[in-house]
């Protein structure tokens, strides 16, 4: 397996000359973390290491050799059928968190020349993806699990469309477009599964396909209905008490209704109060991340790491980030996440593709639907970094998020539970 371009840039210690690290990340206590990083800006660091994260999937999907090279590691228990579904898993998931990023204009900075390339990779990993020719022609039509990471790679498109699907070709198009229709054969669960079965039929509406309301308007009414309030969704009829609002329901519901309100198949109203509901629930997400960049390990699929805080980095990159809530508190709150989690040891494997757990190789607290390519959705933990170098929340110096100011003794807003 070539390793020479994403191998080249993974280690993220020893640059120096770079910018020096925040007070606010140099107080969180984990030393071993700051002194790796330590003269990279939030920015660099970031960048580099979401390159390191998907450069072995991007590379490998460009080439056809994704099937070849990828680990299959899966939890204990695993059920699915894991050569018909993890690969699709690594790549929408992956690139559907790569999208804003990409879509940056193009420079001849440094970071400007990896989205060139990466950029590349993954267009041509999408021609890849759907080619029944290709090795890696990637499994649409057998099995559940593709309506899940299908949605991954509507969100692709519709986070980036100038990017990732005008530039392709018409055969590739077409391509797309037979294998999304045929996933309406999957009866989606009843619980977030609603929502990829949306996110799918939004995106074919918004490239002007036929769609099928019945399953947007499915989504959107439970949705409603499984309204737990300050913020919270319940996923399905039942609460649980995990990250389930921020992997999947706050942005792809958010996503989903807006383009049903761009296209007159859903009300303006539905979008504005989930948008209102995704900002409670994110200020509640910054408020959790303790004064050292860990947070609480609980619920379900704990393995998606950063991507448990998706809507806290989408309302930043739409600059809708609750009112109060400083852009720089949350780029160093998310910087202390990503070295707390991605600078331990075992977090990578040798060859530099993610290995199961929270913080590290923690293979046990996999569930059994979680193998190696599910783990590349914590790429969707990089959304921010879709805001150019300039934009206050990269610009603006560094800032205490709430936890630290609180557990320091300094003035904080008071908090309180929302009604819509």
């Amino acid at each position: 397996m070539e390793r020479r371009n994403f191998l080249k840039m993974a280690p993220l210690a020893g640059i120096a000359g770079m910018v020096a690290p925040s007070k606010a990340l140099a107080a969180t206590g984990n030393t071993g973390a700051n002194n790796i990083a330590a003269t990279l800006s939030d920015r660099e660091y970031q960048y580099k290491l979401l390159q390191k994260i998907a450069g072995p999937v991007v590379e490998n999907m460009s080439k056809g050799t994704l099937k070849k090279n990828m680990p299959k590691e899966k939890g204990p228990g695993y059920g699915l059928a894991l050569e018909k579904v993890t690969y699709l898993e690594a790549f929408a998931r992956c690139i559907s968190g790569l999208a804003p990023w990409l879509a940056l204009p193009e420079d001849n900075t440094a970071e400007g020349k990896v989205r060139k390339q990466m950029k590349e990779q993954v267009l041509q990993g999408i021609v890849n993806a759907v080619d029944p020719k290709s090795p890696d022609y990637l499994n649409f039509r057998v099995e559940g699990q593709p309506l899940v990471d299908a949605a991954y790679l509507c969100q692709t498109f519709m986070r980036a469309p100038d990017t990732f699907w005008k530039p392709l070709d018409n055969k590739t198009k077409a391509n797309v477009i037979t294998e999304l229709k045929e996933l309406r054969r999957i009866r989606p669960a009843y619980n977030n599964w609603l929502l990829f079965a949306g996110m799918v039929e939004a995106f074919l509406l918004s490239i002007n396909e036929d769609f099928e309301p019945l399953r947007t308007m499915v989504a959107t009414q439970k949705m409603k209905e499984w309204y737990a309030g300050d913020g919270f969704y319940s996923d399905g009829p039942q609460f649980s008490l995990d990250y389930y609002n921020g992997y999947v329901i706050h942005p792809m519901l958010t996503d989903m209704l807006r383009v049903l309100s761009d296209n007159k198949q859903g009300a303006k109203a539905d979008y504005d109060q989930a948008m209102k509901r995704m900002q409670r629930f994110a200020e509640l997400q910054e408020r959790m991340i303790a004064p050292d960049g860990t947070y609480p390990a609980l619920g379900r699929s704990m393995t998606y790491r950063t991507a448990a805080f998706q809507p806290l980095v989408q309302l930043a990159l739409m600059h809708q980030l609750p009112e109060g809530m400083e852009p720089a508190q949350v780029r160093c709150a998310m910087s202390a996440i990503m070295k707390r989690i991605f600078e331990q040891e075992g977090t990578f494997d040798k060859n530099g593709w993610l290995q199961l757990g929270i913080c590290g190789h923690q293979p046990e607290v996999a569930d059994v639907y979680t193998s190696t390519g599910s783990l590349y959705i914590c790429t969707n933990g990089f959304l921010a970094l879709g805001l150019p170098a300039e934009d206050p929340y990269w610009s603006a110096p560094a800032a205490e998020w709430t936890a630290q100011k609180v557990w320091s003794g300094k003035p904080v807003k008071k908090d309180y539970h929302v009604t819509y």
